[in-house]
């Protein structure tokens, strides 16, 4: 079987620009779903190949091992996780060709992606593009220290997937469309995990410390930054044919909201949290978030924990689950349960309204078709 791998292996990764078969990859998938199987082997051969000076050659390298990534045994990214050391590729140039020079630069920075999707293997135990998710998944019940790490890694990992930065004039070949492909399919998982880790976040942080407060809010104004990006990325999947109900738009978060939770930090560093925080200011905040919710019909809760025991209810074919859907949920300390969402979708396109002065965006899945289960988007 060894010698028929490496056939695999050095099959999807030949010098003809195209992308890598799928017989190939069918034939590698299949190797190392077999338990007795070296995925040792397999990597050093295909890690070999990124000796070559081909772009196209290194190129498919990296496909084929992202597509074992996302689509083989968990042994594969749990061996690439345990290496000392990775690609290797930051100085990677073909000057061979004229396309070489686009290309190689792709290679980089998609290689730094793959070793850091290793790196978050390594330092998390799991692939965070495969957790479940939902109200009792693994970001939404994760302890406050816990989260503040991850989320740090996350946020490294999403970094380098959105520094691929294709636009679609660029998009001019098979392997750099089935990386880009690979890619848009870990941006939606990571990022699923990244919103609801946020979730989280946010309901703890009216009872955390003032240095947890602190580090949240700079996450928090980060991960609104890091949807910007994705916005840019999401539109030029929707311009190289991507399905739009496979691409989330973006919604915005209220100035309000931030306001209120640098508002609760200042009132800790002027406590210097010798005192207990401002219980004015803890509610304000809650309430600054429980104003945006859009209620159903004429239901409107006056008391955010009145609702508590409904989102407990909430099952998927439940009266309540397709108002609940879409909507990004969260539970505070006090049992608040709050939307995050500014309903600010435009009446003829459903795409996303541009905000006004102070505007923040965040991203919130809302195509009920494409995505079940809950807050967090399912892919």
């Amino acid at each position: 079987m060894g010698s028929s791998v490496s056939k695999a292996a050095l099959g999807a990764t030949t010098n003809e620009p195209v992308e890598p078969k799928a017989k190939h990859l069918a034939d590698l998938i299949q190797y190392i779903n077999e338990t007795n199987r070296s995925v040792e082997h397999l990597v050093d051969v295909l890690f070999k190949k990124t000796g070559s000076r081909s772009w196209v050659v290194v190129f498919k390298v990296l496909v084929t091992v992202h597509h074992l990534m996302v689509h083989g045994n968990e042994r594969f990214i749990q061996h690439l996780a345990s290496r000392n050391s990775l690609f290797t590729l930051h100085n990677f140039l073909d000057k061979s060709v004229i396309e070489g020079y686009t290309m190689s630069t792709f290679i980089r920075r998609y290689s730094r992606y793959l070793n850091e999707k290793s790196l978050a293997y390594r330092m998390m135990a799991s692939d965070i593009t495969k957790t479940k998710r939902g109200l009792d998944g693994m970001m939404r019940t994760m302890n406050t220290t816990d989260l503040l790490n991850t989320l740090l890694v996350i946020q490294t990992q999403f970094d380098a997937l959105l520094n691929f930065n294709a636009n679609p004039e660029e998009l001019t070949n098979g392997i750099v469309h089935a990386a880009f492909m690979l890619l848009f399919k870990d941006s939606l998982r990571l990022f699923a995990a990244y919103n609801e880790g946020i979730l989280n976040l946010l309901g703890k942080y009216f009872d955390m410390k003032k240095s947890q407060c602190k580090d949240s809010l700079d996450i928090y104004i980060k991960f609104l930054g890091r949807t910007t990006k994705l916005a840019q990325f999401l539109k030029v999947a929707e311009q190289v044919g991507i399905d739009q109900n496979h691409i989330p738009y973006l919604t915005q978060t209220p100035h309000s909201l931030i306001e209120a939770l640098k508002q609760h930090l200042n009132s800790l560093e002027e406590k210097n949290e010798i005192f207990p925080p401002n219980r004015k200011l803890k509610e304000e905040g809650k309430e600054a978030m429980w104003k945006i919710i859009p209620g159903k019909g004429n239901d409107q809760h006056k008391n955010p924990d009145e609702c508590d025991e409904r989102v407990d209810e909430i099952t998927e074919g439940s009266p309540y689950w397709s108002f609940l859907h879409n909507q990004l949920l969260l539970r505070s300390p006090s049992k608040l349960v709050t939307h995050l969402r500014a309903a600010n979708q435009h009446p003829q396109d459903g795409r996303q309204r541009e905000g006004g002065e102070g505007a923040s965006t965040s991203c919130l899945p809302t195509n009920a078709q494409t995505r079940k289960g809950g807050a967090g988007l399912r892919v």
